[in-house]
């Protein structure tokens, strides 16, 4: 199972109804977190989510509303007493700001703190991997992709009594090294199992303009979160960001299962975003959210499941 909290949906600015850009995702017990802006902590703490469960973070770029949070959450897990390394990551210039960070006032963690810069990166942990891929927002930027390693099909019985075996030992082993001789002959697995099952594909764009890169790299995602700060052209101006439809656009011909609309402009309200989304994104084809803070998305057993964790508590 995986969960993913929005724990900041807004772009620029806080306000009184939602924060500036957060998401942890939640998988197998640790937390990673994609951006901190500011308040980052609180809203972890309003979610019960513990940043002692947090071991990496990655920044999509260097501006405020998407990383003035980390200093407060480093000084957190300090005053927690964390021993563990924290390993923190993003674009170009990222060991310079964070030194900056950990050498401003009477301050300094008493844990490691690993940093590292990335470009166009695959890296790989153990049941999962983070892809890293260059953006459009003006200044070095990068977005993400978590990649779940595909799973091996299920034990085929008519198979396994075909070859004569049957649950115990010799299964783990089979599926530890991927072949066994079993009574002089050699069985693989892919001999007694059915098709691999895709892992699960989340997408994070981080800030940017409309970008090739992003559909390519978001092809068939269970879950993309694409940032749409305007609702038109004209409201954008100049600015490295994108519109509603140009995120749905993106979504449709990415093929992606589900489109989170993410980094709304303050001047707009929610209830005229999401009904101008509406309107954009059905048009489309495109099947979407416009999460609130603290919404929630639960993957499971191939579906998925919205819910506030806010209204979890009236």
């Amino acid at each position: 199972m995986m969960e993913v909290f929005f724990l900041g949906t807004g772009g620029i600015m806080p306000t009184k109804e939602r924060n500036v850009p957060a998401i942890a995702l939640r998988y197998k017990g640790e937390i990673i977190l994609f951006d901190v802006g500011e308040g980052t902590m609180r809203q972890m703490n309003t979610a019960k989510l513990s940043p002692m469960k947090v071991d990496k973070i990655f920044i999509t770029h260097f501006h405020g509303d998407h990383y003035l949070g980390l200093a407060a959450l480093i000084q957190t897990m300090n005053l927690w007493n964390r021993g563990k390394p924290l390993h923190v990551y993003g674009p170009k210039y990222t060991f310079e700001f964070v030194q900056h960070f950990l050498n401003s006032g009477f301050f300094r963690p008493g844990f490691d703190i690993h940093v590292h810069e990335l470009g166009e990166t695959r890296l790989k942990f153990g049941d999962y991997e983070i892809w890293s891929f260059k953006v459009e927002h003006g200044i070095p930027a990068l977005g993400y992709v978590f990649k779940e390693r595909d799973k091996r099909g299920k034990f085929l019985p008519e198979k396994l009594r075909e070859y004569g075996l049957r649950e115990g030992p010799i299964l783990g082993k089979l599926e530890r090294e991927g072949k066994i001789e079993w009574n002089g002959r050699i069985i693989r697995l892919e001999d007694v199992t059915g098709p691999r099952r895709k892992g699960l594909k989340v997408v994070y764009t981080g800030d940017t303009e409309p970008a090739e890169r992003v559909r390519l790299f978001a092809e068939r995602a269970d879950l993309l979160i694409h940032e749409a700060t305007y609702l038109s052209p004209e409201d954008r101006g100049e600015g490295y960001h994108s519109t509603v439809e140009e995120a749905c656009e993106t979504a449709r011909k990415a093929r992606a299962k589900l489109l989170a609309l993410f980094h709304r402009a303050f001047r707009y309200t929610y209830e005229e975003y999401a009904r101008e989304a509406a309107r954009i994104c059905e048009g489309l084809g495109v099947n979407f959210i416009v999460p609130r803070d603290f919404d929630a998305i639960t993957f499971k057993s191939g579906s998925w499941e919205l819910r506030n964790l806010l209204e979890e508590r009236v």
